[in-house]
């Protein structure tokens, strides 16, 4: 009988999972209705404890019939840092879960409560922990240069972005950590369209991000994007093969190059040729206390920021990465498409430095069928 019952269990999750793909840490919005609440009581028959959302399954009485419904919950890497683990509840134990009704109808919920047995549990804090450490002095390699990385003997990563949305210098525009404005009217503000990429903005914008490809397919956060995610992301500097690894939190734990060894920005016939990649063809360069990196060669499956700006084919970056102390690392970036905006413009923001974590374990696809 047990297997019987696992193979029920396993079919649900299936099903839900292949009527609902926008489950890539994605938008709630895009997915549920933040208008309505739902309050649904039931038994709970299974919990699938994978990123990117925690899945709880329950058996609900409504009239004459029972009904299985599925509550999401924040991922695996936010329930664990709050204290909460695979083993709080279990099946058989009955629950009471307020929540967001999914916009289709399904018997889905976004849980913004969960309660047993009179306590809530799966609650987390609404802000991410900051480093709250005093700054130290940059730290840096033997030769004065500026160490990206952790010092020796410590660990730690890039996280907690001061700004979840690019927009262009000059502009100040309110959004949530995955880049939807607070106020749709904000969206010529945000960067110099051409109308058609003004108007795809506003498309994606207002169908609350669900075409996200990084959502839907996990495709790479390519371009500033990679410096706005939720997990982080850290250097790897091989100085002796003259190239950085920007390995990344979020996604699906992605990483790019950064070649510092004067190589041109073009493809190797044996290899990938011309063809245009998600992070583009980097090359790199120290000016003073700042990593200059120039990247061209992207291709246009992606979105290259939060909240979906277009580019197209011709995207040019210059990125200038600056770590003013040990707690800060200071991100600008040029932004230069002929193919979707008037003009060239830049952005900035900040990320802190997250002292004695590694970066979290976070893949996309972990609960896909």
């Amino acid at each position: 009988m047990k297997f019987v019952c696992f193979g029920l269990f396993t079919a649900t999750i299936a099903v839900f999972l292949l009527i609902a793909p926008l489950s890539a840490h994605h938008e709630i919005a895009a997915k549920f209705d933040t208008n309505k609440t739902v309050t649904v009581r039931g038994v709970i028959t299974g919990i699938d404890w994978a990123n990117p959302h925690v899945h709880i399954f329950l058996n609900v009485r409504e009239g004459n019939a029972t009904n299985v419904w599925a509550a999401e919950l924040e991922s695996p890497v936010d329930l664990q840092k709050a204290g909460w683990n695979r083993e709080t509840l279990k099946p058989g134990d009955s629950v009471t879960v307020e929540g967001l009704p999914s916009r289709d109808g399904s018997k889905q919920t976004w849980a913004k409560t969960v309660t047993v047995a009179g306590k809530k549990v799966f609650d987390i804090p609404t802000q991410a922990a900051k480093n709250t450490a005093p700054a130290g002095p940059t730290p840096r390699w033997p030769d004065g240069q500026p160490r990206l990385g952790p010092a020796p003997g410590q660990t730690g990563y890039w996280g907690n972005p001061s700004s979840t949305i690019m927009v262009q210098t000059g502009s100040t525009v309110q959004a949530d950590a995955n880049g939807l404005l607070k106020n749709i009217a904000d969206v010529d503000k945000v960067a110099p369209f051409q109308r058609w990429a003004r108007d795809l903005f506003e498309l994606r914008q207002k169908n609350f991000l669900k075409d996200d490809p990084m959502f839907l397919f996990c495709k790479p956060p390519g371009g500033p994007r990679q410096f706005q995610l939720p997990y982080g992301m850290q250097f790897l500097e091989e100085r002796d093969r003259k190239r950085i690894f920007v390995l990344i939190g979020s996604g699906n734990r992605n990483w790019r190059f950064i070649y510092l060894d004067g190589r041109p920005q073009r493809g190797d016939p044996r290899g990938d040729a011309d063809n245009p990649l998600y992070y583009g063809r980097s090359a790199g360069k120290w000016d003073g206390n700042t990593l200059v990196v120039d990247t061209k060669g992207f291709n246009e499956s992606f979105w290259f920021s939060n909240g979906g700006l277009p580019h197209t084919a011709q995207l040019h970056l210059i990125e200038r990465l600056t770590r003013t102390d040990s707690n800060t690392l200071k991100y600008e970036v040029t932004v230069d498409d002929p193919g979707a905006y008037t003009k060239t413009w830049t952005s900035s923001w900040n990320l802190q430095w997250i002292p004695g974590e590694e970066l979290p374990v976070f893949y996309c696809q972990d609960n896909r069928p």
